[in-house]
């Protein structure tokens, strides 16, 4: 319990969540500008490079974030393009979930931060569920223009500060021995089975319970448990994903219960997006409280939907995947607590520290 309240001091985070901040607000007023917020989905998802490589030397961040561009590009345009040839739910979930094995296997490959696949997900399946979406060329022109000036933004970051304070070495040094080809495949396993069984139980419940619309969440929150190294940051962090996506849908409800301008819309998601990035590595609930309310309101701005339904819908779909992300906590991590227990059981595991 006390991991829910417990918020370690800041170290100047203030500084990279304004930048990220800043990514997502240019191409978005931009779009405001211009009259043209049904692009504010693909811009979104574009400025979402500017969360990777965090704490990393200007030369490091630029050539991760490149990376990380790449792949959430391409995420968009294949969403962009299910959602242009109207493609099944079915083939939605199929094709999202291989998204998330490879994409995840990727971001191990290159250690990218953060790891697993969660916005290749969000990327994916929110813009493939674009009933009508714009033309791919279109969609894929605004998400890499969009990731450009994240990129650009975290090349000239460290002229105003950004720097990696020593508490948070370890985040970059996670994951620095070479990565076999064997776990590759595991940890691409893992991050494709999680979220497609999600996705096939989200759907299946909708003739159950038909104001759920949003299967993709339920893929999101799939993989949010396995994403951390060790079994007990996964269960804590499945907690958290369920606990603060609750608090999260009351705030957006709050923020949905009085008519707001599309230019309102915009600077709510700014701000989210800055006190998100303040606290997503101190505390991931209250994290979430910021998060789910920008996630709801992205979708806000490119598909507006039934409020209640919305939020209904986010709730019951990220609960359910949460359980089937601890589910694979439980029983798809057996090889890595074997070679941990026998890491603790030799006689020199003291000198491997």
């Amino acid at each position: 319990m006390q991991e829910f309240f417990r918020i370690p001091p800041g170290e100047r985070d203030h500084i990279p969540a304004f930048r990220i901040a800043l990514g997502v607000a240019i191409p978005l007023l931009v779009l405001l500008g211009i009259d043209r917020l049904d692009l504010a989905v693909y811009a979104a998802f574009g400025a979402f490079t500017g969360i990777y490589a965090r704490f990393e030397s200007p030369r490091s961040r630029t050539r991760r974030q490149s990376i990380a561009a790449i792949i959430l590009v391409v995420c968009v345009g294949i969403g962009a393009t299910l959602s242009t040839a109207h493609a099944s739910i079915w083939v939605l979930i199929v094709v999202t979930s291989l998204v998330s094995g490879l994409g995840a296997a990727l971001a191990l490959r290159f250690r990218l931060k953060p790891g697993g696949s969660i916005f290749f997900i969000f990327a994916t399946g929110a813009v493939g569920s674009i009933p009508h979406g714009s033309p791919v060329p279109i969609a894929i022109g605004v998400a890499a223009a969009s990731a450009l000036v994240s990129i650009g933004l975290g090349a000239l970051a460290h002229l105003v500060g950004e720097r990696m304070p020593p508490e948070k070495q370890s985040y970059v040094r996670v994951g620095l021995s070479p990565v076999g080809k064997a776990n590759l495949a595991a940890h691409a396993t893992r991050f494709t089975i999680a979220p497609l069984i999600a996705g096939i139980l989200g759907t299946l419940l909708i003739d159950v319970l038909p104001i759920l619309s949003h299967s993709y969440w339920a893929m999101v929150a799939a993989v949010a448990p396995i994403t951390p190294p060790g079994r007990s940051a996964r269960l804590k962090r499945g907690l958290h994903r369920v606990v603060g996506t609750l608090g999260g849908v009351v705030v957006t409800a709050f923020l949905l219960s009085f008519p707001t301008a599309d230019w309102q819309l915009v600077v709510w998601v700014i701000l989210l997006q800055f006190f998100a990035e303040i606290f997503v590595l101190r505390n991931y609930s209250v994290a979430l409280l910021f998060i789910t309310p920008l996630a709801l309101l992205m979708t806000q701005l490119g598909h507006p939907q039934p409020v209640a339904e919305l939020l209904t819908s986010r709730a019951i779909e990220t609960v359910i995947g949460v359980l089937v992300g601890l589910v694979v906590v439980l029983l798809g991590f057996s090889r890595e607590r074997k070679r941990a227990a026998e890491i603790a059981a030799s006689p020199h595991s003291d000198d491997d520290d």
